[in-house]
């Protein structure tokens, strides 16, 4: 993007008044603003804090298709970026965007990087947070893989299934949590059993509110209904705290078919032979009759 007309009057000019500006919109509607300029800016509704200690190392730019890259660092402070939320991951994937900007008449700027935050370290009470550029996501491999399971994400566009069909979904509170925040019971909501294993909890309120996790185990029992997380959450739930609870896709064709009427949308191939059935011979195939291997 070129410099407006006014900027790059002003850096000929041979007297700057310049700084940097940067914002962080984290992936649940949080936004941030800092700058390196001794005084609070303000532009596109946002304000730029002056006392956050934050800076960025050089900016990496090529051209064509090569990712670009940089680093901001910045000291951890209650009022900005906290080592509870980094820990909680609450910046993973978080968008940032830099601009190069005339102090005097914020109108004056460039944006000078646009993309996501990487790999996140605190070193010595600061942070280090690598900074991605817009090519980065052209950076993954793509294709097909030729698999029995489905390999859609279910509620992706590829699955199609939309997660808000009635009975998909529950919300409520919790009624007890363990002390690792991973397993979590609820007064039984009539979901049949197992109906939400493999999916996903989000909680929406309280400390951890923003947070998910996929769901390892759902078993009921006389004590209630007892959710199970792969990994405990980064931040503390305690009993009261609501969650939105998310069925579950084993990837098979019959789940597809039974539990979600999705079956137009089945990524997988059930039918595809197993790895050696090229090497095997009529003495040793079992059923020669020419019917299905599955």
């Amino acid at each position: 993007m070129a410099l407006s007309e006014a900027l790059a009057a002003h850096l000929q000019s041979g007297l700057t008044t310049l700084c940097r500006a940067w914002a962080i919109d984290r992936a649940d509607g949080v936004s941030f603003g800092f700058t390196d300029h001794d005084r609070e800016l303000s532009f596109d509704g946002l304000s730029f804090r002056a006392d956050t200690g934050l800076s960025a190392m050089a900016l990496q730019q090529g051209t064509g298709l090569s990712v670009d890259n940089s680093e901001a660092v910045g000291a951890l402070m209650d009022a900005a970026i906290t080592e509870e939320d980094i820990l909680a991951g609450r910046y993973d994937g978080a968008e940032v965007r830099a601009w190069l900007v005339n102090w005097r008449d914020v109108a004056q700027r460039h944006m000078l990087f646009r993309g996501t935050i990487g790999e996140m370290r605190r070193v010595d009470g600061a942070f280090e947070a690598e900074l991605r550029g817009l090519a980065e996501a052209l950076n993954r491999p793509f294709g097909r893989v030729y698999q029995a399971p489905c390999t859609a994400v279910l509620g992706d566009g590829a699955c199609g299934f939309d997660l808000a069909t009635p009975g998909y979904v529950w919300e409520g509170p919790v009624r007890e949590v363990d002390e690792t925040s991973s397993v979590a019971v609820f007064t039984d909501n009539g979901f049949e059993p197992e109906w939400f294993q493999r999916g996903r909890m989000d909680v929406l309120s309280g400390a951890a509110a923003g947070l998910f996790g996929p769901i390892k185990r759902d078993t009921t029992k006389a004590t209630g209904r007892r959710i199970e997380l792969w990994e405990p959450l980064r931040a503390q739930m305690v009993a009261g705290d609501l969650v939105r609870l998310t069925a579950g896709c084993d990837k098979r064709m019959e789940t597809c078919r039974f539990k979600f009427d999705n079956l137009l949308n089945f990524r997988g191939f059930p039918d595809v032979p197993e790895d050696d059935w090229l090497m095997v011979n009529p003495a040793r195939a079992g059923a020669t009759t020419g019917g299905s291997r599955r």
